[in-house]
Order: C-alpha cells, then sequence, then structure tokens
C-alpha cells in the first residue's frame, strides 16, 4: 500500500479523519453516524501523519478536514506532501522544533 498523501510505498499508520477524541462534540455526532466516525482511516506515512498532526488542530481536522482531498487541499500540507513526494520510501525528514510562544 501507499500513503495516501504523498503517494510514497513506506510504513503506513491508520489517521481517523474525524479524531476520537472530537466524538462527543455534538457538531460532530450531529454530522456522522458511530459507524461513520469509527470508519473514516486515511493510511499515512508516517511523516505525513505527524505534519497533519503538528499543523492541524484535532477540531480542525473533524469539522474542516475529515477527507484525504480536504487534508490535500491545506496549504501547509500541500507544501509538505509536494516536498516529501520525491524522497525515498525510507526517508524521513527530522522535525523542526517548535517556535516558543
Amino acid at each position: 500500500m501507499q500513503c495516501e498523501l504523498c503517494g510514497r510505498q513506506a510504513s503506513l499508520t491508520r489517521h481517523h479523519l474525524i479524531p476520537k477524541r472530537t466524538h462527543r462534540f455534538g457538531v460532530v455526532r450531529s454530522k456522522y453516524s458511530k459507524t461513520e466516525l469509527n470508519s473514516l482511516i486515511a493510511y499515512l506515512c508516517k511523516p505525513c501523519h505527524r505534519h497533519v498532526h503538528r499543523t492541524l488542530k484535532e477540531r480542525e481536522l473533524a469539522v474542516h478536514f475529515y477527507s484525504v482531498e480536504l487534508l490535500r487541499s491545506h496549504p501547509e500540507i500541500e507544501a509538505f506532501v509536494d516536498w516529501l513526494k520525491d524522497k525515498p520510501d525510507d526517508f524521513l525528514p527530522r522535525l523542526s522544533r517548535r517556535k516558543k510562544t
């Protein structure tokens, strides 16, 4: 299998398109059935999965970025995927340090 974001043949992780911690929110419960909440999953390589969670908060994922197509439409994720897709399958980018606030 290949990563649904970058297309690389890498070790994949399961990304819940609607994060489990958001299942209790009314806006999420009214939009999806229990079956949908538990079955909407994307298979992402570790770098893409990590970047998605570093870029977007769980509530944003549940309300605005609940599909692979919507994730791809986010400018920061799109830029990361464009950069990563040509790297070797075993390439793991180093994490940048978070800005201190």
